[in-house]
């Protein structure tokens, strides 16, 4: 029954939009005229674009990042491991040894899964703001800064 509620909820939508946009395609012309005002006064497709871009980071900030990064997966890490060690401690109590070993070996594939993930992202992250780095240093021995040349 929900299943065909939720079909048939979408099927409306999809029709509701596609009337929306039929009719705005079957428009006056004095409608189009006014579209063409609006159109006028709202900035240009390259204007908006420039405005959502964001800046790039620093060489400094990117390696940074990639530090950081390195740290969470290693507190993630220790979390699993740490997760993983309580609940192997807490079935050994209760003897239950086979859980024991299960919950440790999770603990510890967490573990290592969260470091290979941080490291790897962490990794990335210096080395492009290394290579970052390296092409500033290469431009200013070079005395190729964008500055002084445009003076």
């Amino acid at each position: 029954m929900k299943a065909k509620f939720v079909s048939i909820l979408v099927g409306a939508c999809i029709f509701m939009f596609s009337s929306l946009s039929s009719a705005r395609s079957g428009s006056t012309p004095q409608d189009q005229a006014a579209v063409g005002q609006d159109q006028a006064a709202q900035p240009t497709e390259s204007a908006q674009k420039v405005k959502k871009q964001k800046a790039e980071r620093s060489p400094g900030k990117e390696v940074g990042k990639g530090s950081e990064d390195i740290g969470k997966g290693a507190g993630k890490g220790a979390e699993s491991l740490g997760k993983g060690t309580a609940g192997a401690a807490g079935n050994l109590v209760t003897l239950h040894p086979i859980n024991a070993a299960t919950d440790l070996g999770k603990g510890a594939g967490g573990a290592g899964k969260d470091v290979g993930v941080g490291t790897a992202k962490g990794t990335a992250k210096i080395g492009k703001g290394s290579a970052k780095g390296v092409g500033h240093l290469g431009k200013k021995i070079v005395h190729k800064d964008k500055k002084k040349s445009d003076e």
